[in-house]
Protein backbone atom coordinates (compact mmCIF):
# COMPACT_ATOMS: atom_id res chain seq x y z
CA UNK A 1 0.00 0.00 0.00
CA UNK A 2 1.39 3.40 -0.96
CA UNK A 3 0.06 6.97 -0.94
CA UNK A 4 -1.00 8.77 -4.12
CA UNK A 5 -1.01 12.45 -5.01
CA UNK A 6 -3.44 14.48 -7.08
CA UNK A 7 -2.29 16.89 -9.75
CA UNK A 8 -2.83 19.84 -7.40
CA UNK A 9 -0.89 18.15 -4.60
CA UNK A 10 2.03 17.39 -6.89
CA UNK A 11 2.17 20.97 -8.12
CA UNK A 12 2.25 22.13 -4.53
CA UNK A 13 5.02 19.65 -3.66
CA UNK A 14 7.07 20.92 -6.61
CA UNK A 15 6.46 24.53 -5.61
CA UNK A 16 7.50 23.97 -2.00
CA UNK A 17 10.62 22.04 -2.99
CA UNK A 18 11.68 24.81 -5.34
CA UNK A 19 10.59 27.94 -3.46
CA UNK A 20 10.94 26.87 0.18
CA UNK A 21 13.82 24.39 0.01
CA UNK A 22 15.78 25.85 -2.85
CA UNK A 23 15.82 22.70 -4.98
CA UNK A 24 16.55 23.91 -8.55
CA UNK A 25 13.64 23.17 -10.86
CA UNK A 26 16.04 22.12 -13.60
CA UNK A 27 17.58 19.62 -11.21
CA UNK A 28 14.17 18.04 -10.59
CA UNK A 29 13.53 17.96 -14.32
CA UNK A 30 16.89 16.38 -15.05
CA UNK A 31 16.36 13.73 -12.38
CA UNK A 32 12.98 12.90 -13.92
CA UNK A 33 14.59 12.68 -17.33
CA UNK A 34 17.28 10.32 -16.09
CA UNK A 35 14.59 8.05 -14.65
CA UNK A 36 12.76 7.97 -17.97
CA UNK A 37 15.93 7.27 -19.90
CA UNK A 38 16.88 4.37 -17.65
CA UNK A 39 13.47 2.78 -18.11
CA UNK A 40 13.57 3.32 -21.88
CA UNK A 41 16.93 1.57 -22.14
CA UNK A 42 15.73 -1.32 -20.00
CA UNK A 43 12.55 -1.69 -22.06
CA UNK A 44 14.33 -1.48 -25.41
CA UNK A 45 16.84 -4.15 -24.45
CA UNK A 46 14.08 -6.37 -23.10
CA UNK A 47 11.99 -5.99 -26.27
CA UNK A 48 15.00 -6.63 -28.49
CA UNK A 49 15.88 -9.80 -26.64
CA UNK A 50 12.34 -11.04 -27.19
CA UNK A 51 11.53 -9.83 -30.69
CA UNK A 52 14.77 -8.85 -32.38
CA UNK A 53 16.08 -5.48 -33.45
CA UNK A 54 13.66 -4.46 -36.18
CA UNK A 55 10.07 -3.39 -35.83
CA UNK A 56 7.59 -3.47 -38.65
CA UNK A 57 7.64 -0.30 -40.73
CA UNK A 58 5.05 1.51 -42.78
CA UNK A 59 5.84 3.88 -45.63
CA UNK A 60 3.31 6.70 -45.72
CA UNK A 61 3.28 7.89 -49.31
CA UNK A 62 0.73 9.20 -51.74
CA UNK A 63 -0.90 6.55 -53.84
CA UNK A 64 -2.49 7.27 -57.24
CA UNK A 65 -3.61 3.94 -58.56
CA UNK A 66 -4.88 5.46 -61.79
CA UNK A 67 -1.70 7.38 -62.60
CA UNK A 68 1.90 6.43 -63.13
CA UNK A 69 4.21 7.92 -60.51
CA UNK A 70 6.21 10.90 -61.63
CA UNK A 71 9.98 10.97 -61.47
CA UNK A 72 9.77 13.10 -58.33
CA UNK A 73 7.39 10.64 -56.68
CA UNK A 74 9.71 7.79 -57.54
CA UNK A 75 12.61 9.66 -55.97
CA UNK A 76 10.59 10.32 -52.84
CA UNK A 77 9.55 6.67 -52.59
CA UNK A 78 13.16 5.56 -52.79
CA UNK A 79 14.11 8.00 -50.06
CA UNK A 80 11.34 6.66 -47.83
CA UNK A 81 12.43 3.09 -48.54
CA UNK A 82 15.96 4.07 -47.61
CA UNK A 83 14.75 5.20 -44.16
CA UNK A 84 13.34 1.73 -43.64
CA UNK A 85 16.13 -0.36 -45.13
CA UNK A 86 18.83 1.63 -43.33
CA UNK A 87 17.57 0.01 -40.13
CA UNK A 88 18.84 -3.32 -41.46
CA UNK A 89 22.38 -1.96 -41.69
CA UNK A 90 22.38 0.12 -38.51
CA UNK A 91 20.91 -1.77 -35.57
CA UNK A 92 21.21 1.21 -33.22
CA UNK A 93 17.88 1.67 -31.43
CA UNK A 94 15.73 4.51 -32.68
CA UNK A 95 13.82 6.54 -30.10
CA UNK A 96 11.21 9.24 -30.77
CA UNK A 97 10.26 11.67 -28.03
CA UNK A 98 7.07 13.73 -28.35
CA UNK A 99 7.12 16.82 -26.16
CA UNK A 100 4.55 19.44 -25.28
CA UNK A 101 5.55 23.03 -24.49
CA UNK A 102 5.14 22.54 -20.72
CA UNK A 103 7.43 21.05 -18.11
CA UNK A 104 6.40 17.51 -19.01
CA UNK A 105 7.80 18.30 -22.43
CA UNK A 106 10.93 19.57 -20.72
CA UNK A 107 11.28 16.15 -19.08
CA UNK A 108 11.14 14.59 -22.53
CA UNK A 109 13.69 16.98 -24.03
CA UNK A 110 16.05 16.31 -21.13
CA UNK A 111 15.57 12.56 -21.47
CA UNK A 112 17.10 12.76 -24.95
CA UNK A 113 20.32 13.99 -23.33
CA UNK A 114 20.52 10.76 -21.32
CA UNK A 115 19.96 8.43 -24.26
CA UNK A 116 23.43 8.66 -25.75
CA UNK A 117 24.29 5.84 -28.10
CA UNK A 118 20.75 5.74 -29.49
CA UNK A 119 19.33 7.52 -32.55
CA UNK A 120 16.98 9.99 -30.87
CA UNK A 121 14.66 12.52 -32.46
CA UNK A 122 12.74 14.99 -30.33
CA UNK A 123 9.51 16.56 -31.60
CA UNK A 124 7.76 19.62 -30.20
CA UNK A 125 3.98 19.46 -30.45
CA UNK A 126 2.19 22.75 -29.94
CA UNK A 127 3.11 26.42 -29.85
CA UNK A 128 6.83 27.04 -29.39
CA UNK A 129 6.00 30.45 -27.93
CA UNK A 130 4.27 28.71 -25.01
CA UNK A 131 7.30 26.75 -23.89
CA UNK A 132 8.05 27.10 -20.19
CA UNK A 133 11.41 28.57 -19.14
CA UNK A 134 12.65 25.16 -17.99
CA UNK A 135 11.62 23.50 -21.23
CA UNK A 136 13.50 26.21 -23.15
CA UNK A 137 16.55 25.68 -20.97
CA UNK A 138 16.49 21.96 -21.78
CA UNK A 139 16.19 22.76 -25.48
CA UNK A 140 19.31 24.91 -25.23
CA UNK A 141 21.18 22.00 -23.66
CA UNK A 142 19.91 19.69 -26.38
CA UNK A 143 21.07 22.01 -29.14
CA UNK A 144 24.44 22.50 -27.43
CA UNK A 145 24.83 18.71 -27.40
CA UNK A 146 24.22 18.57 -31.15
CA UNK A 147 20.52 17.69 -31.07
CA UNK A 148 17.46 19.53 -32.28
CA UNK A 149 13.87 20.08 -31.21
CA UNK A 150 11.85 19.52 -34.37
CA UNK A 151 8.44 21.08 -34.86
CA UNK A 152 5.65 18.53 -35.28
CA UNK A 153 2.88 20.21 -37.25
CA UNK A 154 0.84 17.30 -38.59
CA UNK A 155 -2.79 18.00 -37.76
CA UNK A 156 -5.04 15.24 -39.07
CA UNK A 157 -8.04 13.49 -37.53
CA UNK A 158 -8.29 10.27 -39.51
CA UNK A 159 -5.88 7.71 -40.89
CA UNK A 160 -7.30 8.19 -44.40
CA UNK A 161 -6.55 11.88 -44.33
CA UNK A 162 -3.17 11.18 -42.75
CA UNK A 163 -2.10 8.87 -45.55
CA UNK A 164 -3.41 11.02 -48.36
CA UNK A 165 -2.47 14.57 -47.42
CA UNK A 166 1.01 14.54 -45.91
CA UNK A 167 3.81 16.61 -47.29
CA UNK A 168 6.95 14.71 -48.22
CA UNK A 169 8.74 15.94 -45.09
CA UNK A 170 5.84 14.73 -42.97
CA UNK A 171 5.92 11.37 -44.76
CA UNK A 172 9.58 11.07 -43.84
CA UNK A 173 8.73 11.68 -40.18
CA UNK A 174 5.91 9.12 -40.07
CA UNK A 175 8.03 6.55 -41.91
CA UNK A 176 10.91 7.06 -39.49
CA UNK A 177 8.52 6.71 -36.58
CA UNK A 178 7.43 3.32 -37.90
CA UNK A 179 11.02 2.08 -37.50
CA UNK A 180 11.36 3.16 -33.87
CA UNK A 181 12.20 0.77 -31.06
CA UNK A 182 10.48 2.94 -28.46
CA UNK A 183 8.52 6.19 -28.29
CA UNK A 184 8.42 8.52 -25.29
CA UNK A 185 5.23 10.43 -24.54
CA UNK A 186 5.95 13.75 -22.84
CA UNK A 187 3.05 15.83 -24.14
CA UNK A 188 0.99 16.76 -21.08
CA UNK A 189 1.78 14.96 -17.83
CA UNK A 190 -0.57 15.89 -14.99
CA UNK A 191 -1.76 19.20 -16.45
CA UNK A 192 -4.41 18.09 -18.94
CA UNK A 193 -8.06 18.85 -18.10
CA UNK A 194 -9.75 19.16 -21.51
CA UNK A 195 -10.03 16.91 -24.59
CA UNK A 196 -6.95 16.69 -26.79
CA UNK A 197 -7.21 18.10 -30.29
CA UNK A 198 -5.20 19.25 -33.29
CA UNK A 199 -1.56 18.26 -33.54
CA UNK A 200 -1.69 16.73 -30.05
CA UNK A 201 -4.46 14.37 -31.11
CA UNK A 202 -2.54 13.41 -34.23
CA UNK A 203 0.62 12.78 -32.21
CA UNK A 204 -1.27 10.50 -29.81
CA UNK A 205 -2.84 8.60 -32.72
CA UNK A 206 0.56 8.18 -34.36
CA UNK A 207 2.17 6.90 -31.15
CA UNK A 208 -0.67 4.45 -30.57
CA UNK A 209 -0.48 3.27 -34.16
CA UNK A 210 3.14 2.16 -34.00
CA UNK A 211 4.16 -1.39 -33.15
CA UNK A 212 6.86 -0.34 -30.69
CA UNK A 213 6.26 0.26 -26.97
CA UNK A 214 5.42 3.71 -25.61
CA UNK A 215 6.82 5.02 -22.33
CA UNK A 216 4.71 7.77 -20.77
CA UNK A 217 6.22 10.50 -18.58
CA UNK A 218 4.29 10.83 -15.32
CA UNK A 219 0.81 10.19 -16.82
CA UNK A 220 -0.16 8.94 -20.30
CA UNK A 221 -1.20 11.95 -22.36
CA UNK A 222 -4.96 12.17 -22.63
CA UNK A 223 -5.59 10.64 -19.19
CA UNK A 224 -6.94 12.83 -16.41
CA UNK A 225 -4.38 12.41 -13.63
CA UNK A 226 -7.00 12.56 -10.87
CA UNK A 227 -9.90 10.55 -12.29
CA UNK A 228 -8.51 8.22 -14.96
CA UNK A 229 -11.00 9.68 -17.45
CA UNK A 230 -9.93 9.64 -21.10
CA UNK A 231 -10.02 13.17 -22.47
CA UNK A 232 -10.95 12.42 -26.05
CA UNK A 233 -8.03 10.12 -26.86
CA UNK A 234 -5.12 8.88 -24.78
CA UNK A 235 -1.79 7.15 -25.07
CA UNK A 236 -1.72 3.39 -24.63
CA UNK A 237 1.54 3.05 -22.73
CA UNK A 238 3.60 -0.05 -22.21
CA UNK A 239 5.00 1.65 -19.13
CA UNK A 240 4.36 4.85 -17.22
CA UNK A 241 7.26 6.37 -15.32
CA UNK A 242 5.59 8.52 -12.70
CA UNK A 243 7.46 10.90 -10.42
CA UNK A 244 7.56 11.14 -6.60
CA UNK A 245 4.09 9.65 -6.11
CA UNK A 246 1.69 7.79 -8.38
CA UNK A 247 -1.45 9.62 -9.46
CA UNK A 248 -4.98 8.27 -8.85
CA UNK A 249 -5.72 8.27 -12.59
CA UNK A 250 -3.08 5.58 -13.12
CA UNK A 251 -5.27 3.08 -11.25
CA UNK A 252 -8.81 4.23 -12.00
CA UNK A 253 -11.03 3.18 -14.90
CA UNK A 254 -9.63 3.41 -18.41
CA UNK A 255 -6.66 5.39 -17.13
CA UNK A 256 -5.50 2.30 -15.28
CA UNK A 257 -5.61 0.38 -18.54
CA UNK A 258 -3.74 3.04 -20.55
CA UNK A 259 -0.93 3.37 -17.99
CA UNK A 260 0.52 -0.11 -18.54
CA UNK A 261 3.14 -0.99 -15.94
CA UNK A 262 3.53 1.85 -13.44
CA UNK A 263 6.97 2.58 -12.07
CA UNK A 264 7.39 5.22 -9.35
CA UNK A 265 10.64 7.19 -9.33
CA UNK A 266 12.10 9.62 -6.80
CA UNK A 267 13.36 12.84 -8.39
CA UNK A 268 14.58 14.80 -5.37
CA UNK A 269 11.49 16.13 -3.58
CA UNK A 270 12.44 16.26 0.13
CA UNK A 271 10.76 13.40 1.98
CA UNK A 272 9.59 15.59 4.84
CA UNK A 273 7.48 17.58 2.39
CA UNK A 274 5.76 14.36 1.40
CA UNK A 275 5.19 13.61 5.06
CA UNK A 276 3.65 17.07 5.49
CA UNK A 277 1.29 16.24 2.65
CA UNK A 278 0.10 13.15 4.51
CA UNK A 279 -0.59 15.25 7.61
CA UNK A 280 -2.59 17.91 5.79
CA UNK A 281 -5.68 15.80 5.27
CA UNK A 282 -7.10 12.44 4.23
CA UNK A 283 -4.82 10.38 2.01
CA UNK A 284 -5.65 8.28 -1.03
CA UNK A 285 -3.72 5.00 -1.23
CA UNK A 286 -3.17 2.40 -3.91
CA UNK A 287 -3.28 -1.20 -2.69
CA UNK A 288 -1.29 -3.63 -4.83
CA UNK A 289 -0.23 -7.27 -4.51
CA UNK A 290 2.31 -6.39 -1.81
CA UNK A 291 -0.28 -5.45 0.81
CA UNK A 292 -0.10 -6.03 4.54
CA UNK A 293 0.08 -9.59 5.87
CA UNK A 294 -2.56 -11.03 8.16
CA UNK A 295 -1.35 -11.93 11.67
CA UNK A 296 -1.27 -15.54 12.82
CA UNK A 297 -4.44 -16.69 14.51
CA UNK A 298 -4.18 -16.87 18.32
CA UNK A 299 -3.22 -20.37 19.48
CA UNK A 300 -5.79 -20.40 22.31
CA UNK A 301 -8.74 -18.98 20.37
CA UNK A 302 -12.05 -20.76 19.75
CA UNK A 303 -14.52 -20.44 16.89
CA UNK A 304 -16.41 -17.64 18.59
CA UNK A 305 -13.26 -15.52 18.54
CA UNK A 306 -13.18 -15.69 14.76
CA UNK A 307 -16.58 -14.17 14.34
CA UNK A 308 -20.20 -15.20 14.21
CA UNK A 309 -21.73 -14.03 10.93
CA UNK A 310 -25.37 -13.52 10.14
CA UNK A 311 -26.09 -13.61 6.40
CA UNK A 312 -29.46 -12.64 4.96
CA UNK A 313 -29.47 -13.62 1.30
CA UNK A 314 -31.08 -15.51 -1.54
CA UNK A 315 -34.43 -15.64 -3.31
CA UNK A 316 -36.17 -17.72 -5.94
CA UNK A 317 -33.82 -17.96 -8.90
CA UNK A 318 -30.86 -16.75 -6.84
CA UNK A 319 -29.88 -19.77 -4.77
CA UNK A 320 -26.17 -19.52 -5.61
CA UNK A 321 -25.50 -16.07 -4.16
CA UNK A 322 -26.03 -16.98 -0.48
CA UNK A 323 -23.91 -20.11 -0.81
CA UNK A 324 -21.05 -18.22 -2.51
CA UNK A 325 -21.08 -15.54 0.21
CA UNK A 326 -21.14 -18.12 3.02
CA UNK A 327 -18.36 -20.25 1.54
CA UNK A 328 -16.21 -17.19 0.91
CA UNK A 329 -16.69 -16.08 4.52
CA UNK A 330 -15.66 -19.48 5.82
CA UNK A 331 -12.64 -19.65 3.51
CA UNK A 332 -11.59 -16.23 4.79
CA UNK A 333 -11.56 -17.44 8.37
CA UNK A 334 -15.04 -16.85 9.82
CA UNK A 335 -15.72 -19.01 12.86
CA UNK A 336 -19.48 -19.51 12.47
CA UNK A 337 -21.77 -18.58 9.60
CA UNK A 338 -25.55 -18.52 10.01
CA UNK A 339 -27.24 -18.27 6.63
CA UNK A 340 -30.84 -17.07 6.60
CA UNK A 341 -32.72 -17.69 3.35
CA UNK A 342 -36.38 -17.64 2.30
CA UNK A 343 -38.25 -20.81 3.25
CA UNK A 344 -39.00 -21.77 -0.37
CA UNK A 345 -35.31 -22.03 -1.32
CA UNK A 346 -34.08 -23.41 2.00
CA UNK A 347 -33.99 -27.08 0.83
CA UNK A 348 -31.83 -26.17 -2.16
CA UNK A 349 -29.42 -24.06 -0.11
CA UNK A 350 -29.21 -26.58 2.71
CA UNK A 351 -28.03 -29.31 0.31
CA UNK A 352 -25.21 -27.04 -0.84
CA UNK A 353 -23.97 -26.15 2.65
CA UNK A 354 -21.71 -28.29 4.79
CA UNK A 355 -19.86 -25.87 7.06
CA UNK A 356 -22.32 -22.95 6.96
CA UNK A 357 -25.54 -23.28 8.95
CA UNK A 358 -28.55 -22.36 6.82
CA UNK A 359 -31.97 -21.74 8.32
CA UNK A 360 -35.33 -20.78 6.81
CA UNK A 361 -36.43 -17.24 7.56
CA UNK A 362 -39.42 -17.08 9.84
CA UNK A 363 -42.27 -14.64 9.47
CA UNK A 364 -41.60 -13.55 13.05
CA UNK A 365 -39.33 -10.48 12.74
CA UNK A 366 -38.38 -10.64 16.42
CA UNK A 367 -36.88 -14.11 15.90
CA UNK A 368 -34.85 -12.95 12.90
CA UNK A 369 -33.61 -9.91 14.80
CA UNK A 370 -32.65 -12.02 17.80
CA UNK A 371 -30.58 -14.33 15.59
CA UNK A 372 -28.87 -11.39 13.91
CA UNK A 373 -28.15 -9.63 17.22
CA UNK A 374 -26.39 -12.72 18.51
CA UNK A 375 -23.75 -12.32 15.79
CA UNK A 376 -20.72 -10.06 15.44
CA UNK A 377 -21.33 -8.95 11.83
CA UNK A 378 -24.31 -9.05 9.49
CA UNK A 379 -24.14 -9.42 5.72
CA UNK A 380 -27.36 -8.45 3.99
CA UNK A 381 -28.26 -8.56 0.33
CA UNK A 382 -26.63 -11.17 -1.97
CA UNK A 383 -29.36 -12.47 -4.29
CA UNK A 384 -32.02 -11.23 -1.89
CA UNK A 385 -34.48 -9.87 -4.44
CA UNK A 386 -36.53 -6.68 -4.32
CA UNK A 387 -39.91 -7.82 -3.08
CA UNK A 388 -41.60 -5.15 -0.87
CA UNK A 389 -41.60 -7.39 2.20
CA UNK A 390 -37.89 -8.13 1.69
CA UNK A 391 -36.99 -4.46 1.44
CA UNK A 392 -39.00 -3.79 4.60
CA UNK A 393 -37.04 -6.51 6.40
CA UNK A 394 -33.72 -5.03 5.26
CA UNK A 395 -34.62 -1.54 6.43
CA UNK A 396 -35.85 -2.82 9.78
CA UNK A 397 -32.64 -4.75 10.42
CA UNK A 398 -30.52 -1.73 9.49
CA UNK A 399 -32.46 0.37 11.98
CA UNK A 400 -32.33 -2.16 14.80
CA UNK A 401 -28.87 -3.77 14.55
CA UNK A 402 -25.97 -2.25 16.46
CA UNK A 403 -23.25 -4.44 14.93
CA UNK A 404 -21.33 -3.72 11.70
CA UNK A 405 -23.42 -4.47 8.62
CA UNK A 406 -22.09 -5.26 5.15
CA UNK A 407 -24.73 -4.26 2.64
CA UNK A 408 -24.52 -5.76 -0.85
CA UNK A 409 -26.65 -5.99 -4.00
CA UNK A 410 -30.37 -5.86 -3.17
CA UNK A 411 -29.54 -4.80 0.36
CA UNK A 412 -28.20 -1.59 -1.21
CA UNK A 413 -31.17 -1.30 -3.55
CA UNK A 414 -33.49 -1.38 -0.53
CA UNK A 415 -31.86 1.82 0.73
CA UNK A 416 -32.86 3.85 -2.34
CA UNK A 417 -35.27 6.47 -1.09
CA UNK A 418 -34.52 5.59 2.54
CA UNK A 419 -30.99 6.92 2.95
CA UNK A 420 -32.01 8.44 6.29
CA UNK A 421 -31.93 4.96 7.82
CA UNK A 422 -28.26 4.68 6.88
CA UNK A 423 -27.55 8.11 8.33
CA UNK A 424 -29.10 7.17 11.67
CA UNK A 425 -27.04 4.03 12.22
CA UNK A 426 -24.58 4.22 15.11
CA UNK A 427 -22.52 1.20 14.03
CA UNK A 428 -20.47 1.23 10.85
CA UNK A 429 -22.04 0.12 7.61
CA UNK A 430 -20.09 -1.11 4.60
CA UNK A 431 -21.81 -0.73 1.23
CA UNK A 432 -20.45 -2.63 -1.79
CA UNK A 433 -22.23 -1.31 -4.91
CA UNK A 434 -21.20 -1.54 -8.51
CA UNK A 435 -21.78 1.63 -10.51
CA UNK A 436 -25.35 0.73 -11.46
CA UNK A 437 -26.36 0.15 -7.84
CA UNK A 438 -24.55 3.33 -6.82
CA UNK A 439 -26.45 5.30 -9.44
CA UNK A 440 -29.79 3.90 -8.23
CA UNK A 441 -28.89 4.78 -4.66
CA UNK A 442 -27.68 8.33 -5.34
CA UNK A 443 -29.53 9.30 -8.50
CA UNK A 444 -26.28 10.17 -10.26
CA UNK A 445 -25.80 9.69 -14.00
CA UNK A 446 -23.93 6.81 -15.58
CA UNK A 447 -21.10 6.44 -16.17
CA UNK A 448 -19.74 7.93 -12.97
CA UNK A 449 -17.02 10.18 -14.41
CA UNK A 450 -15.10 10.92 -11.20
CA UNK A 451 -15.51 7.70 -9.22
CA UNK A 452 -13.00 8.65 -6.53
CA UNK A 453 -14.65 11.95 -5.65
CA UNK A 454 -18.14 10.40 -5.81
CA UNK A 455 -17.16 7.58 -3.46
CA UNK A 456 -15.40 9.87 -0.97
CA UNK A 457 -18.25 12.38 -0.95
CA UNK A 458 -20.84 9.65 -0.31
CA UNK A 459 -18.84 8.05 2.51
CA UNK A 460 -18.34 11.44 4.17
CA UNK A 461 -21.97 12.47 3.80
CA UNK A 462 -23.43 9.25 5.19
CA UNK A 463 -20.79 8.12 7.69
CA UNK A 464 -20.25 4.76 6.01
CA UNK A 465 -17.55 2.83 4.21
CA UNK A 466 -18.27 2.66 0.48
CA UNK A 467 -16.70 -0.01 -1.71
CA UNK A 468 -17.38 1.22 -5.25
CA UNK A 469 -16.63 -1.83 -7.37
CA UNK A 470 -15.09 -1.75 -10.82
CA UNK A 471 -11.67 -1.48 -12.41
CA UNK A 472 -9.72 0.06 -9.56
CA UNK A 473 -12.29 -0.66 -6.84
CA UNK A 474 -12.42 2.24 -4.38
CA UNK A 475 -12.85 1.83 -0.63
CA UNK A 476 -13.82 5.24 0.78
CA UNK A 477 -14.15 6.12 4.45
CA UNK A 478 -16.08 8.73 6.44
CA UNK A 479 -12.93 10.78 7.10
CA UNK A 480 -12.11 11.05 3.39
CA UNK A 481 -9.35 8.45 3.29
CA UNK A 482 -9.64 6.16 0.28
CA UNK A 483 -7.98 3.01 -1.04
CA UNK A 484 -7.77 2.18 -4.76
CA UNK A 485 -7.33 -1.51 -5.44
CA UNK A 486 -4.69 -2.46 -8.01
CA UNK A 487 -5.34 -6.21 -8.09
CA UNK A 488 -7.87 -8.22 -10.09
CA UNK A 489 -8.72 -8.69 -13.76
CA UNK A 490 -11.65 -8.85 -16.23
CA UNK A 491 -12.12 -12.56 -15.61
CA UNK A 492 -13.77 -11.58 -12.32
CA UNK A 493 -16.53 -9.70 -14.14
CA UNK A 494 -19.03 -12.52 -13.73
CA UNK A 495 -22.15 -12.92 -11.63
CA UNK A 496 -21.21 -14.18 -8.17
CA UNK A 497 -17.84 -12.45 -7.78
CA UNK A 498 -19.44 -9.69 -5.73
CA UNK A 499 -21.08 -12.26 -3.45
CA UNK A 500 -17.64 -13.73 -2.79
CA UNK A 501 -16.25 -10.29 -1.96
CA UNK A 502 -19.06 -9.42 0.45
CA UNK A 503 -18.52 -12.69 2.30
CA UNK A 504 -14.80 -12.01 2.57
CA UNK A 505 -15.35 -8.51 3.94
CA UNK A 506 -17.79 -9.75 6.57
CA UNK A 507 -15.39 -12.53 7.58
CA UNK A 508 -12.45 -10.19 8.20
CA UNK A 509 -14.61 -7.72 10.13
CA UNK A 510 -15.84 -10.46 12.45
CA UNK A 511 -12.45 -11.81 13.56
CA UNK A 512 -11.60 -10.33 16.93
CA UNK A 513 -7.83 -10.72 16.70
CA UNK A 514 -7.84 -8.70 13.47
CA UNK A 515 -9.91 -5.94 15.06
CA UNK A 516 -7.49 -5.76 17.98
CA UNK A 517 -4.40 -5.28 15.86
CA UNK A 518 -4.91 -1.54 15.58
CA UNK A 519 -4.98 0.10 18.98
CA UNK A 520 -5.40 3.76 18.01
CA UNK A 521 -8.83 3.44 16.41
CA UNK A 522 -11.29 1.51 14.34
CA UNK A 523 -9.71 -0.39 11.45
CA UNK A 524 -12.85 -1.39 9.57
CA UNK A 525 -11.73 0.53 6.50
CA UNK A 526 -8.31 -1.10 6.36
CA UNK A 527 -9.77 -4.58 6.74
CA UNK A 528 -12.35 -3.84 4.05
CA UNK A 529 -9.67 -2.65 1.65
CA UNK A 530 -7.59 -5.72 2.49
CA UNK A 531 -10.51 -7.99 1.64
CA UNK A 532 -10.84 -6.23 -1.72
CA UNK A 533 -7.12 -6.75 -2.33
CA UNK A 534 -7.19 -10.45 -1.40
CA UNK A 535 -10.26 -10.94 -3.60
CA UNK A 536 -8.34 -9.44 -6.54
CA UNK A 537 -5.26 -11.54 -5.82
CA UNK A 538 -7.38 -14.69 -5.89
CA UNK A 539 -8.71 -13.53 -9.24
CA UNK A 540 -5.22 -12.96 -10.60
CA UNK A 541 -4.12 -16.46 -9.61
CA UNK A 542 -7.25 -17.92 -11.21
CA UNK A 543 -6.52 -16.00 -14.39
CA UNK A 544 -2.99 -17.40 -14.51
CA UNK A 545 -4.14 -20.97 -13.96
CA UNK A 546 -7.47 -21.05 -15.80
CA UNK A 547 -7.56 -18.00 -18.04
CA UNK A 548 -9.88 -15.01 -17.76
CA UNK A 549 -12.55 -16.57 -19.97
CA UNK A 550 -12.95 -19.82 -18.01
CA UNK A 551 -12.50 -18.78 -14.39
CA UNK A 552 -15.58 -18.74 -12.13
CA UNK A 553 -16.49 -17.18 -8.77
CA UNK A 554 -16.26 -20.65 -7.22
CA UNK A 555 -12.64 -20.75 -8.40
CA UNK A 556 -12.00 -17.57 -6.42
CA UNK A 557 -13.14 -19.31 -3.26
CA UNK A 558 -11.03 -22.41 -3.95
CA UNK A 559 -7.99 -20.18 -4.52
CA UNK A 560 -8.35 -18.32 -1.22
CA UNK A 561 -6.33 -20.88 0.79
CA UNK A 562 -3.30 -20.25 -1.43
CA UNK A 563 -3.72 -16.47 -1.23
CA UNK A 564 -4.23 -16.39 2.52
CA UNK A 565 -1.38 -18.80 3.25
CA UNK A 566 1.05 -16.65 1.29
CA UNK A 567 -0.15 -13.49 3.00
CA UNK A 568 -0.23 -14.67 6.59
CA UNK A 569 2.71 -14.14 8.89
CA UNK A 570 4.88 -17.29 8.93
CA UNK A 571 2.64 -18.75 6.21
CA UNK A 572 0.19 -20.25 8.72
Amino acid sequence: MFPLATAAQMKELDRRAIEERGVPSLELMDHAAQCVAVQVRELVEKERSRHGAFSSAIIFARSKSDEKPTAEEKRQMKELEKIVTSKNRDKTPRIAIFCGPGNNGGDGIAAALHLGGYHVRVFLVGDRAKMTPDARAMEERLVAAGGALEDFTIDMTSREALEGSLTFEQQKITTWLSTCDCIVDALFGIGLTRPVEGCFLTAIQLMNGRSCPVVACDVPSGVNADTGEILGEAIQAKMTVTFTRPKPGLYLGEGGVRAGEVRVMEIGIPHDLEHDLNCQGPVVYAVDEAGQCLPRRPRTAHKGDFGKLFILAGSEGYTGAPVLAARAALRTGAGLVYLGVPRDIYPIVAVKCDEAMPFPLLEDYAAILEKAKSCDVALIGPGLGRAPETEKLVLSLLADLDCPVVLDADGINALAGHIDILDKRSALTVLTPHEGEFARLTGCALPVRDRLTAARDFARAHGCILVLKGHGTITATPDGTAYINATGNPGMAKGGSGDVLSGMIAALLGQKHLRQERREGDNTAELTAQAVQLHGLAGDICAQKLGEYAMLPTDLIETLPEVLRERTEDGM
